[in-house]
């Protein structure tokens, strides 16, 4: 796992942290340190021999600001040097806290986008009370379309049944009420082209759904929304959480979500992360790479058929 140490509010601090967590915790891991020689050493010096002979270091010395331009995924910083080092074979996977939208540009430079694949998707999973619920976009794609929308309900169905396991997963389009035609004109839109739409992973489409459904996942598995407005509602959730006195015992808001629609596996964690959640965020990101989270989903969509090229409003009423 390729780990960007300068990545994150608190870096390097809270990501060496997080990653001696994450080599203490799984025993088979292996990490490629992307950083300053002088933040690994830290990590080394922490680890006894044997867990040191499963770290690799790769100097980088510029970290990419949260406030950066986009262009920065295309200068020589720690995320394009990590994501170098995948295309390189030198790593199965990329983990960082950094900048979200240099992030994602420099994985779907550096890496390619799956075919058809115009705006990849973050995914992060919640706990819900009757299981966990997949909910995208969270931060990948601010601009909504009606073809975005179909496309992460595509990209969501596929990755609930490969990285969960879920069986016919429930999908759901967030709106502001459950009865067709609510909601602004993306979500109208794309309501009649997802009952139309043939998901993968013999998923279906319940509808809309409410914010309410993103914590109870009763009415559905995985929740569909634009990029801003799933990071809003899912930092909301941590202040919640915040609020009643810390997440529940069996994990709270997730501070690391999966990339949707590149060809590699990527986590993108909270710039915010603490060192559990970096840890978390490496743990995740192992998970999907031994479960060939990547190309099974890839090769899932590329026998869908979903039309992605009509954004004529149809009335519902």
């Amino acid at each position: 796992m390729a780990v960007d140490l300068l990545g994150g509010d608190d870096a390097p601090d809270v990501v060496v942290d997080g990653a001696l967590r994450a080599v203490r915790a799984d025993p088979d891991l292996h990490l490629l340190l992307v950083g300053p020689t002088k933040a690994a050493g830290a990590l080394v010096d922490a680890l006894d021999p044997a867990q040191r002979a499963r770290l690799t270091l790769r100097p980088a010395r510029t970290a990419v600001e949260t406030a950066d331009d986009l262009t920065a995924a295309r200068a020589e910083n720690t995320v394009r040097a990590a994501v170098a080092a995948i295309r390189a074979g030198q790593a199965d996977a990329l983990v960082s806290a950094g900048s979200t939208g240099a992030t994602v540009t420099a994985a779907a430079l550096g890496l390619g986008r799956w075919p058809q694949i115009r705006r990849p998707a973050l995914a992060a999973t919640l706990p819900g009370v009757s299981g966990p619920v997949v909910l995208l976009d969270v931060g990948g794609s601010m601009e909504p379309s009606p073809a975005t929308l179909a496309r992460h309900a595509v990209l969501g169905a596929a990755y609930a049944a490969i990285a969960h396991g879920l069986d016919a997963p429930r999908v759901g389009l967030l709106s502001v009420g459950t009865e067709p035609g609510k909601g602004d004109r993306p979500r109208r839109l794309a309501d009649p082209m997802l009952r139309a739409t043939e998901l993968p992973g013999d998923a279906r489409y319940v509808g809309l759904v409410e914010g309410y459904d993103v914590c109870l996942g009763t009415r559905a598995d995985v929740v569909v929304t634009d990029g801003f407005t799933g990071n809003v509602l899912l930092k909301a959730i941590e202040g919640a959480y915040a609020m009643a006195g810390g997440p529940p015992p069996d994990g709270g808001a997730p501070r690391a979500a999966a990339l949707l629609g590149v060809a590699g596996t990527v986590v993108v964690c909270h710039g915010a992360a603490r060192p559990a959640d970096i840890a978390s965020g490496i743990a995740l990101a192992a998970h999907l790479w031994r479960r060939a989270a990547t190309e099974r989903v890839a090769a899932l969509l590329a026998t869908d058929r979903t039309d992605r090229t009509t954004d004529t409003e149809v009335r519902t009423s």
